[in-house]
């Protein structure tokens, strides 16, 4: 019989899950990229899991995990249906704050579809912690559609912001995209410190602008609608002036998240991950000179895997019994 682990990372752009070859039940050595694992075959992505009045919709995660799962397993197992999976690690973006629903259904479901015993629930920024830096100490700035900040001695977890788009997130694509958005429509008004060239992206991005708030405010995936807006805001970036002053501001708040979970201890490591870092120099500039002044302490280093990787990468130790990071009721869910 064949083990294997399945990793999932449901974020606000979509879902992703793949599947992994288990290891044998004994300790496994960590080398210094953390042994963050490869996704192993295919991945399956999906549309974003919905949010509702309790939270993540349990029932909409399953509705595509359990036949990708199902579909992944028998591709791996070539038919001789004798495979199964040892350890799931589902890592989704409100875990923490939205996922009691999650906590609550997705064991049960797993082990009737599967048999699977261990199962680990994390924040996407855990999935993302993980992917980046493996199992030592450090800090993960995660930003995407959201953003969040999460550190970790390896005893406890730190964390900062990952509040969601109307209370928090500041410096996310989702932040930045409705910055831009705002200067579009007072430039749309006639009012000062609006931009004419976001004006004219957005125009052409949404249509009319008298329109966009109908298209906005209807609809459930706001924060990726806002987010989409975000490379726009960067192109506009060194001709623009209030384009410019956004993506400083946008560094500005995610040093600030950075520098309240780093580690203290000189070198400690810093990794940046998540899709908002491509928009590149206009973004990436102005975070290298807040974290210089705001965290002098930190060396930044590239990370060595993304949140899929990640999710994969705890799911392997879960099946071995090894795993290092610290247990947490809501960013790490062991059950």
């Amino acid at each position: 019989m064949t083990d294997w682990v399945l990793g999932v990372d449901s974020g606000g752009s979509g879902l992703r899950i793949a599947l992994a070859p288990a290891p044998a039940p004994a300790p496994v050595s960590v080398s210094a990229d953390g042994g963050v694992p490869e996704p192993g075959g295919r991945v399956v992505y999906g549309e974003p899991v919905r949010t509702g009045a309790s939270g993540i919709d349990a029932a909409h995660l399953l509705e595509q995990l359990l036949p990708a799962a199902h579909g992944l397993l028998a591709e791996a197992d070539a038919g001789d249906r004798s495979g199964r999976i040892a350890a799931v690690c589902v890592g989704a973006a409100g875990m923490a704050t939205l996922g009691d629903g999650l906590r609550a259904e997705l064991p049960g479901a797993l082990a009737r579809a599967f048999g699977v015993r261990r199962l680990a629930l994390a924040a996407d920024a855990v999935a993302a912690y993980a992917g980046a830096l493996g199992e030592r100490p450090g800090a993960v700035v995660a930003a995407g559609t959201g953003m969040i900040a999460l550190g970790t001695d390896l005893g406890s977890w730190r964390r900062a912001d990952g509040w969601g788009h109307l209370l928090g997130d500041c410096g996310s694509g989702a932040w930045i995209g409705r910055a831009g958005l705002a200067a579009a429509m007072r430039a749309y008004d006639g009012r000062a410190e609006g931009s004419a060239a976001l004006l004219d992206r957005a125009e052409k991005a949404f249509g009319p602008l008298d329109d966009l708030p109908g298209q906005l405010y209807s609809r459930t995936d706001r924060p990726a609608m806002l987010a989409s807006f975000a490379p726009e805001v960067a192109r506009c970036a060194g001709v623009d002036p209030v384009s410019t002053g956004i993506l400083r501001e946008a560094a500005r708040q995610i040093a600030l998240s950075a520098a309240a979970v780093c580690p203290t201890a000189h070198g400690s490591a810093l990794a940046l991950t998540g899709g908002l870092f491509r928009i590149g120099e206009p973004l990436l500039a102005p975070l290298r000179t807040e974290l210089s002044e705001r965290v002098p302490q930190v060396r930044t280093v590239p990370a060595a895997g993304d949140p899929l990787a990640g999710a994969l990468l705890i799911a392997r130790r879960l099946a071995g019994g090894t795993l290092r990071l610290p247990a947490d009721p809501a960013l790490l869910h062991l059950s």
